[in-house]
């Protein structure tokens, strides 16, 4: 091992036991055995019987926490849950040590299997945005609907904003940043995230940053918190490399759920430029464009998130779910099949705010996604649609 790679983690049996993440009252975490990890998934109780199930997948450095606001929203329309990847927010690592975005798609397809929830409105931001791609491509019996926000899917012209991310998967680069930022204390590190995040940091409440200081200090306490952080970063990287069936935009072609895609407009970390290309790439999409958010809109919007899938939800229920298409309706075999066939394991309406800009076609507009539909809340069905990966 390389004197700049980080040292190697301990095995889960021996891992110490952090402080308790916290739980917003509704909420109700508990842990989920699987074929090599433990997954925390974190619920709202249904308010009724009846409701269909959802599961929510956080991005890099994320956890189920940061659904926790969209999930209040969706009381009584679904039942949410929503989980903590491998190595973050309260699951410990992988067994095999693997976090690469076809780990992170097993480790969702697994959970579902074993649940027996599916199929599921799953929803993904940042890097469970590419996830839940995947899962959705791969196993379209788990998905009912797929609602992405701000997806990490490769971009030829990444954000210089972005770029440090990216390093982060690097060997050595989280090393050096760990002795470069030894001295920051945890406030000045959550203003950081927030600042690079959030389309307004200001939208912050005071209670709200601290949690998020509470949060990050118990997980810098785990010897595994920049493994994790490290691992999955360049696996992400490795994600973008791919071609072929595997990649992730090759992925996105063979969706047949209905698809919410959701930018902002001050997003740092996923161009909005991306969300012409993936309306035209997901071939059953409507798009939602939040000009003031940034890269977490779920957290900033949620009442505007959560109204623009309830539009998808009623228009799939209104047209017999037919967005859950049998084989037959959706075109030839994808060739692909359960959790083994995931692709090679590479190294190892009403309500809508004014500051949303629901467009009412995915090809409207220019390039840049500035937003000229209508605001009126209403979506357009985009079905059999050509899935041009465009560039």
């Amino acid at each position: 091992m390389s004197s700049t790679e980080l040292p190697s983690v301990p095995p889960t049996s021996v891992l110490p036991k952090a402080a308790s993440v916290r739980v917003a009252e509704g909420e109700r975490l508990r842990s989920v055995r699987l074929p090599g990890v433990t997954l925390t998934v974190r619920s709202r109780p249904p308010t009724r019987a009846g409701l269909q199930p959802a599961l929510c997948v956080h991005g890099l450095g994320g956890s189920s926490q940061n659904w926790s606001a969209l999930m209040a929203q969706l009381d009584g329309v679904v039942e949410s849950e929503a989980v903590d990847l491998p190595g973050f927010g309260d699951s410990p690592p992988p067994d095999d040590g693997n976090y690469s975005i076809t780990a992170h798609a097993r480790a969702v397809i697994r959970h579902l299997d074993a649940s027996g929830r599916g199929p599921v409105h799953l929803f993904g931001n940042s890097l469970g945005g590419a996830v839940c791609t995947r899962v959705a491509a791969v196993r379209p019996d788990l998905v009912r609907t797929l609602t992405l926000v701000s997806p990490a899917l490769p971009e030829l012209r990444i954000q210089r904003t972005a770029v440090p991310t990216g390093l982060l998967g690097m060997p050595g680069v989280a090393a050096l940043f760990t002795r470069f930022t030894r001295e920051w204390t945890a406030e000045q590190r959550v203003r950081g995230v927030m600042a690079l995040c959030y389309g307004d940091p200001g939208r912050v409440t005071p209670e709200a940053f601290g949690y998020a200081v509470e949060e990050l200090e118990r997980r810098l306490r785990l010897p595994y918190f920049w493994d994790a952080m490290t691992r999955s970063a360049r696996g992400l990287v490795n994600a973008y490399t791919l071609g072929g069936q595997h990649g992730l935009w090759r992925q996105a072609e063979r969706v047949l759920a209905p698809t919410l895609l959701v930018y902002g407009g001050r997003d740092q970390l996923v161009g909005f430029r991306m969300a012409q290309r993936a309306a035209r790439t997901f071939r059953d999409s409507r798009m939602l464009t939040l000009p003031n958010a940034g890269h977490v809109a779920m957290m900033e919007y949620p009442e505007t998130v959560a109204t623009a899938f309830r539009e998808l939800l009623e228009e799939t229920i209104g047209r017999g779910e037919r967005g859950s298409r049998t084989e037959s309706e959706a075109g030839p075999d994808t060739g692909v099949r359960p959790d083994t066939d995931l692709g090679p394991m590479p190294g190892t309406g009403t309500g809508v705010r004014p500051d949303a800009d629901l467009v009412s076609r995915p090809d409207a507009g220019p390039e840049s996604g500035s937003g000229t539909g209508s605001s009126s809340g209403a979506f357009s069905e985009r079905a059999g649609g050509s899935a041009g990966s465009g560039s």
